[in-house]
């Protein structure tokens, strides 16, 4: 069935950014798919349209470099316009880091940045009763252990949403649309050991800005977290087919 569809990653990342392309290597491990199964769409390019999305099964949308969804811009509008389009499309989506902030931000959440509420590394996820009662995070167990790092919050969710996770730092580290196949997370469940401490290798500044401490402290702090990596495939095994044929 993975192997079948056909996945469309939405990045917002500047040309030259070497995590590029191991974005698109993580979502494919992370489903056991081939690379070639998973198209790119660049947001900074230009605004995604429904002809762009209609020869597309699953949508994900991952993380930025140096991009900011609590910010203001015309590439921010282009981007967020984007996601109203995915939304409207009712498309199997699944959203972490960025998309998770763009999306909420683009249906009627908000979005601050806040360093005293920024995250960076392994953090205790706590399922609320609507994610212990869901079928994509359920399974995974009450307590979660997630990989993260962001400075921007979600502080208000968008309406028809409920929320499926908390950190004791940050409220909302999980939601789902209640009427459409769209799960977010803050934390990235397409992300193993190896490929979050390549992302810190490329963005260094960001562990001392957030721990305080040098990378090399750091990175023995970092482990995989294979309850949340199991969340992906479950979402497009489980979510995803039940929707495929009404987009």
């Amino acid at each position: 069935m993975l192997q079948q569809l056909r996945y469309l990653l939405l990045q917002v990342r500047n040309t030259d950014d070497p995590m590029k392309q191991q974005e698109v290597n993580c979502f494919a491990r992370s489903l056991d798919v081939d690379t070639s199964q998973i198209a790119v769409f660049d947001l900074l390019g230009g605004p995604l349209t429904e002809v762009d999305l209609v020869s597309h099964d699953v949508v994900f949308i991952g993380g930025s470099g140096h991009y900011s969804a609590a910010g203001e811009g015309r590439w921010l509008e282009i981007a967020l316009e984007s996601l109203r389009v995915v939304h409207d499309l009712r498309k199997p989506t699944f959203a972490s880091c960025w998309g998770f902030q763009a999306m909420a931000r683009a249906m009627g959440g908000r979005v601050v940045h806040d360093l005293n509420r920024a995250e960076i590394g392994v953090h205790h996820v706590n399922l609320t009763a609507a994610g212990q009662a869901d079928p994509i995070f359920g399974p995974a167990g009450d307590i979660l252990q997630g990989l993260m790092g962001h400075e921007d919050t979600v502080v208000e969710l968008p309406p028809g949403t409920e929320l499926l996770a908390s950190t004791d730092r940050v409220e909302n580290q999980a939601y789902r649309f209640l009427d459409r196949p769209i799960y977010c997370t803050q934390f990235h469940p397409e992300l193993d050991r190896e490929s979050f401490l390549g992302r810190l290798n490329t963005y260094p500044e960001y562990v001392e800005k957030i721990a305080g401490l040098s990378l090399d402290e750091f990175r023995h702090s970092i482990h995989d977290t294979p309850e949340t990596m199991a969340l992906l495939k479950r979402f497009v095994q489980e979510i995803a087919p039940r929707h495929l044929n009404q987009t």
